[in-house]
């Protein structure tokens, strides 16, 4: 069997070969139809060494929503689509089954929750319903979602040889938000958006105390802000193309150890207050 180094694409001039690792064996993207999650699917796939696995998921991969994802898989052999809905507990359940098959004895070592809403909401445009749906969506599904994907993250964790903490062993990474930012609260010029940044802090809060209670089991959790990108949830406002934004969040996640978990960055590095 062809080794992991070996079947590496040569590096380019000048980028030194610990660069060129492979970020993990295994990664699964949520959202990753669009936005930062198919840019991410598409760096990785493109990456000199890319993973073995790259799954690809969204609620509806083989629809008309799903067309980029579906050119970028016919492409690139190591992306294996999977429908996975993070509100919809069969579905979760169904893509864990998927995504076993295609590792067989291996677990997955990185999870990537990506998938999100916004809402502009105000005090006084708000309702029960969309607070609830936002944050059904971006608390309780990613915190379901890495439930179920437990035991083949842990399986990664024991069957890894190595120590310490990292995404190419075991590791949940939340795309987060500094609207979710308490402590920035009042630095941050933008609408209440009441919904999401609620939403954000209390899925801030889920990131800490999975690192907390995941660090024993070898496994990293690290909540990470993307910057305000050129999204279709950030608008075509925003200052930072998705290209750019993504090549940071995949070198912050190749530095992340045992000193980052439980801890709240931007896609540069930075730290931030929760």
């Amino acid at each position: 069997m062809m080794s992991r180094r070996q079947s590496c694409r040569v590096s380019p001039p000048g980028v030194e070969a610990t660069e060129m690792a492979a970020l993990a064996r295994s990664v699964l993207v949520t959202g990753s139809n669009r936005g930062i999650g198919l840019e991410i699917v598409r760096q990785l796939a493109a990456s000199p060494c890319p993973p073995q696995h790259i799954f690809a998921t969204c609620r509806h991969p083989e629809g008309p929503r799903g067309k980029a994802l579906q050119e970028l898989a016919a492409q690139h052999s190591v992306i294996k689509l999977v429908q996975l809905d993070i509100v919809n507990l069969p579905s979760i359940r169904g893509a864990v089954r998927a995504v076993g098959s295609h590792l067989k004895d291996q677990g997955l070592n990185l999870l990537i929750n990506n998938a999100g809403i916004s809402s502009h909401a105000t005090l006084c445009s708000l309702d029960s319903h969309e607070m609830l749906s936002v944050f059904a969506t971006n608390v309780v599904g990613p915190l379901q979602v890495a439930k179920e994907f437990l035991p083949l993250l842990e399986k990664a964790a024991k069957g890894a040889g190595q120590e310490g903490l990292s995404c190419s062993r075991a590791a949940v990474i939340n795309v987060s938000t500094k609207l979710g930012s308490i402590g920035l609260c009042l630095g941050v010029l933008e609408a209440p958006m009441y919904p999401y940044r609620a939403s954000k802090a209390a899925q801030n809060m889920v990131t800490r105390c999975m690192a907390a209670e995941l660090q024993d089991k070898g496994i990293l959790c690290t909540a990470i802000h993307p910057g305000w990108v050129k999204t279709d949830m950030g608008t075509q406002k925003a200052p930072l193309t998705v290209e750019r934004s993504v090549r940071g969040i995949l070198a912050v996640l190749a530095s992340l150890s045992q000193d980052t978990s439980g801890a709240f960055l931007d896609w540069e590095g930075n730290s931030l207050p929760w």
